[in-house]
Formats: C-alpha cells, structure tokens, sequence
C-alpha cells in the first residue's frame, strides 16, 4: 500500500483516539517505561515529550543520587521510538487507528548514541525528540534529556527501522 497524499486527513476524534492508544502503549503495555515511570506530555511531532519523576531505585551512584545511565538512555531511546511513531502516523493521515497501529510492530531501534552531558541529577526528567528524516526504510531522530531546571544532562541520536 502507498501512502496517497490526497487522502482525506482522520477526523479529530480518530486522531483522539490514535492518541489514547500511543498513549496506552507507551506508558503501559511496554512494561519496562511502566516500571520507570515514563509519561507522555506531547505529541507534537516537531518536540515529541515524555517526563519521569526521579526515584531512589533509578538511581545509578548511590553516594550522589545521580540518575543511572541506563535509565538515560532508555528515556532517550522511548522518545525516539514515539517520534517515529508519530511521525508514520503523520505520514499516513488519512489511515484508521487500527491501520496505523499495524504500522507500528515493525518499528526498531538500529542504532543508538548517547552523550552523557551532565550529572543526572533532578526531580523531574523530559526527553524530548525531533525527528530529522523519514525515509522509507529509515528513520533519523534526534534526543535531548533535561531535568526540571533546564539542565542539559543528555543528547542522542538514533536510527529506526520503519519497514
């Protein structure tokens, strides 16, 4: 199937619903962003977010409370993955929930960088992705970790496989 750029758009309340349903996906049914707490707070495909409170068992250096690099670049490599998502969804405006929802098994991390910045240290956490090509294969995206004081603590970038 090709996507048809003269398609209608999905309603608002289909769009709505494709929503509920990252949402759903993103915070719940994959477990392990469940266990580290991670939120979804926007959609917007030019500055995807989500958000996690900081928590004595993400911590990585027990002497300084830092937030541990794992859990750095778990958030990074979620946000990532949302803005492919979101961004297919863009792509095919026009498709149901359900049919883009079947888009969405075949997406997969193919590489990951992170950068670790700045101590991990804060109350409040934001991973925010842009995405900088969709391709028809491949996906670009670039990543950002800052806590609640705008603290640059890490950058990444990654490719996904969208096919």
């Amino acid at each position: 199937m090709t996507h048809d750029s003269n398609a209608p758009r999905r309603s608002a309340a289909e769009q709505a619903r494709l929503e509920a349903v990252v949402r759903d996906v993103f915070e719940h049914r994959i477990t392990f962003n469940e266990l580290l707490g991670f939120k979804v707070t926007s959609f917007d495909p030019e500055a995807t977010q989500i958000q996690f409170a900081m928590r004595p068992d993400l911590v990585g250096h027990y002497h300084y409370g830092r937030l541990h690099g794992g859990v750095i670049s778990s958030a990074l490599d979620t946000v990532g993955g949302l803005v492919v998502l979101l961004g297919i969804a863009e792509k095919y405006n026009g498709e149901s929930t359900d049919q883009v929802a079947h888009r969405f098994g075949r997406i997969g991390t193919i590489d990951l960088r992170v950068d670790y910045l700045h101590q991990g240290i804060g109350e409040v956490f934001t991973a925010t992705g842009r995405m900088s090509r969709l391709g028809g294969r491949i996906a670009s995206v670039q990543m950002s970790l800052e806590n609640e004081d705008g603290v640059l603590i890490a950058t990444g970038s990654a490719a996904y496989v969208v096919s």
